[in-house]
């Protein structure tokens, strides 16, 4: 598609929060969250021309490497939430984007993403082929209060679940999609903490893919006010998750 006369480096967008994205207690998931902000990135791309129509005519498209979020309250069902996005770096196979989410004015949440170009067919990293320039960048315009890192997942950790990978599980990428990770940890995590929205901020880091009837194991570390999650398939892991109590 080509460059959105309506095109701005900074987009805000509303959306709706409807019941089939709430928690029974009545608040937005975590998984959906990263679903509302993520398409949000998406609806700024297509505006750009870098959608991911755009780029699968050279085989190419946006992964998510690395992402934070942090929040200070979640929205409930009914709530109208406006996000906000832009990009901090763009050089060619790397982006790095901020978003923001508020409610009346008030920011709730805010998230720095790591992307990479990923060329489909042959499954590796490259660089982009359609131009960017026309993107202002925001360097210094933050929407978190510490950025992303890499995870330590390498300490004393226990064997909490094994399973495959399903159908269900894959994305328009034909790996397993990046919200999928973060709700299987999750689901292994003491409700009342998510219920009692416990999660100040989440890091996700995702190294190696994952495709259809892979066999994984989900390995645990607790410590205090932080539980590190990750995934590995064959003793090589595909993906780590830090999740942050109050």
């Amino acid at each position: 598609m080509p460059i959105s006369p309506n095109f701005t480096s900074i987009l805000s967008k509303d959306w709706e929060i409807n019941f089939t994205q709430c928690a029974p207690n009545g608040f937005l998931k975590y998984t959906d969250l990263c679903n509302i902000l993520q398409l949000t990135a998406a609806a700024h791309s297509e505006i750009g021309g870098i959608s991911f129509t755009d780029m699968q005519e050279f085989d190419q498209a946006w992964v998510l490497s690395r992402m934070r979020v942090e929040i200070s309250k979640l929205p409930k069902w009914g709530d109208t939430v406006t996000v906000k996005t832009w990009i901090n770096s763009l050089e060619n196979s790397r982006s790095v984007r901020a978003l923001e989410m508020h409610v009346n004015g008030e920011k709730i949440v805010g998230s720095e993403t790591f992307w990479a170009v990923f060329n489909t067919k042959r499954r590796r990293p490259e660089g982009l082929v359609l131009p960017f320039e026309h993107f202002e960048l925001y360097p210094e315009k933050r929407a978190t209060i510490d950025g992303f890192s890499k995870i330590n997942f390498n300490n004393e950790k226990e064997i909490v679940f094994e399973k495959n990978v399903f159908l269900s599980d894959l994305d328009i990428v034909n790996h397993v999609n990046n919200v999928k990770y973060l709700e299987w940890c999750l689901d292994l995590v003491d409700e009342k903490l998510i219920l009692n929205q416990a999660v100040k901020s989440f890091e996700m880091n995702f190294l190696k893919e994952l495709s259809l009837k892979d066999k994984v194991i989900i390995h645990e570390n607790i410590s205090e006010n932080k539980t590190v999650f990750s995934i590995t398939k064959e003793d090589k892991t595909s993906f780590a998750l830090q999740l942050n109590w109050e």
